[in-house]
């Protein structure tokens, strides 16, 4: 089976580029381009993608917004966010908006059929180095003393084997890296998971990673 994916930026030469990448991937199939984040709900309506590469910065609505309006229908596609920049604060803001993703536009062919496949399958995408960068600007919010307060509350309602997994989570472990670490299976990791995404009330593990980062 292969992955649907939508590719969603105001730059068409942008667009035919990732198609052109992704092209030889045969577990992907690029079934559609937006130009901005107002065509966005026509296309995943039309098309009904698993994937969608959602482009930050358009100019009639951005990825921020297409992305909640995305994420507020029923069985949503998963949303990596795209970026020209590294990790910034309306990449943040693109993650807490439902974004299970994040790539830079420049990142390798590799880097981002990873990606779509790791969010297809459940897994969110973010690496340790923007894991890293996000604290940093968690760390630099103006209301990061509430938020840290907030966090930490939510936190606590885990079990110590949830705390485990959701701090591995917020360091960018992949499944299988905290299976290894924890010396659990695969399989209870994912129920671990699961588990805590409920008790935390939020939709995916990048938001889980943005909690965990808001804790400390």
């Amino acid at each position: 089976m292969t992955v649907r994916v939508l590719l969603v930026d105001d730059d068409p030469l942008l667009r035919s580029g990732l198609k052109l990448m992704l092209a030889p991937e045969p577990r992907i199939d690029v079934v559609a381009e937006a130009g901005d984040g107002d065509e966005v709900l026509a296309a995943v309506d039309l098309h009904r993608p698993d994937v969608v590469l959602m482009d930050i910065r358009m100019a009639r609505l951005d990825g921020i917004a297409a992305t909640r309006l995305v994420r507020a229908q029923p069985h949503p596609p998963a949303v990596i966010v795209l970026t020209t920049f590294d990790a910034d604060e309306l990449v943040v803001r693109g993650l807490e908006a439902g974004a299970v993703g994040f790539l830079l536009k420049d990142s390798s062919p590799s880097e981002i059929v990873e990606a779509i496949l790791h969010v297809h399958a459940g897994e969110g995408m973010l690496s340790p180095s923007v894991a890293r960068q996000l604290i940093a600007i968690v760390a630099g919010d103006g209301e990061a003393g509430e938020r840290r307060v907030a966090a930490r509350a939510r936190l606590a309602e885990l079990s110590p084997r949830e705390l485990d997994v959701a701090n591995a989570i917020g360091r960018g472990a992949s499944n299988a890296e905290i299976a290894s670490e924890l010396h659990i299976s695969l399989g209870t990791v994912k129920s671990h998971a699961s588990q805590l995404l409920a008790k935390l009330g939020v939709d995916n593990r990048v938001q889980v990673a943005l909690l965990v980062q808001e804790a400390r």
